[in-house]
């Protein structure tokens, strides 16, 4: 039965949070045990994290069939709209964290190891001969030679490719508030297969990364920034583009009306977000790296 206005809702008792931290507890575990060479572990892991999906299957399915009902009204459409803000904002300052790592590496750190306004002499107990240049893999070249990724080329296709999702998750709103389904489907279909094909476009980056520029996780503090940010970057576009297809699915059903789509403006939100954040790795970590 729906909530009158002005009402605060009350969500019944559910079993699905306590489900959620058996999952997570049971998937840490197993990969601690598994860090400690543990073999067992990865089986515990793994189970761990079925418990998780299960978890997500059903607490989403459950809250679906409640907004769809038309169990919430107003007070809990702000609630969620105040939790994706917050959520957003907490992705935003992790990020940040990466972001902060970089800029102190390439901008404080080096020059320090280099002795610059440290004095002429510094260079001599941080590091003799060190070199303070960027991309650097720091003192001892730990992970021996290796070349960067140009920015005008993988890089940069796949910046034209998440421009491009956020134009069509765009056009895919505008048609959803005109109760247009036919280019509502098409457009956010489009989307999450941009946002596929970037994912390939960066494993196959990746790849050539490894294989013959010898930039890896393990090069020193370029190559472990580097893969940090933009793989934290490419998990959040594979979490965003999930979520494109169950809303795109959804859409088949009949779900979201004009007036009442919170669901779909959750997921463009996001979208928006990692759109924007593979614009400041795109500049700081591609182009302005020499």
């Amino acid at each position: 039965m729906a909530h009158t206005q002005g009402s605060y809702y009350v969500p019944h008792g559910t079993k699905w949070p306590i489900l959620g931290s058996i999952g997570m507890f049971i998937a840490l575990f197993g990969a601690a045990i598994w860090l400690n060479d543990a073999d067992i572990g990865r089986n515990i892991m793994f189970i761990g994290t079925a418990i998780i999906i299960l978890m997500l299957f059903g607490w989403f399915g459950q809250v679906i069939r409640e907004s769809e009902s038309g169990v919430y009204n107003d007070q809990v459409d702000t609630s969620f709209r105040m939790g994706m803000l917050w959520f957003i904002f907490s992705e935003v300052m992790f990020f940040a964290a990466f972001f902060g790592a970089l800029f102190y590496a390439r901008t404080l750190a080096v020059p320090w190891l280099g002795g610059e306004g440290m004095g002429a002499s510094t260079n001599e107990y941080l590091w003799n001969g060190f070199e303070a240049v960027w991309p650097t893999n720091g003192p001892a070249e730990i992970g021996g030679k290796f070349q960067t990724v140009p920015a005008f080329d993988v890089p940069l296709w796949n910046t034209l490719i998440l421009l491009t999702s956020g134009l069509t998750i765009t056009l895919a709103h505008h048609a959803l508030k005109k109760a247009q389904r036919t280019p509502l489907i098409i457009w956010l279909a489009a989307t999450f297969l941009l946002g596929f094909f970037f994912l390939y476009l960066q494993a196959a980056e990746y790849m050539e990364a490894y294989q013959h520029l010898n930039l890896k996780l393990s090069t020193g503090v370029y190559g472990s920034t580097f893969f940090m940010l933009t793989g934290f970057h490419g998990l959040h576009v594979t979490i965003g583009s999930i979520m494109l297809v169950v809303i795109w699915f959804r859409v088949l059903r009949g779900h979201f009306k004009p007036e009442n789509h919170f669901g779909f403006e959750a997921v463009a939100w996001y979208w928006h977000f990692v759109d924007v954040v593979w614009l400041g790795l795109f500049v700081f970590v591609y182009v302005l790296v020499a």
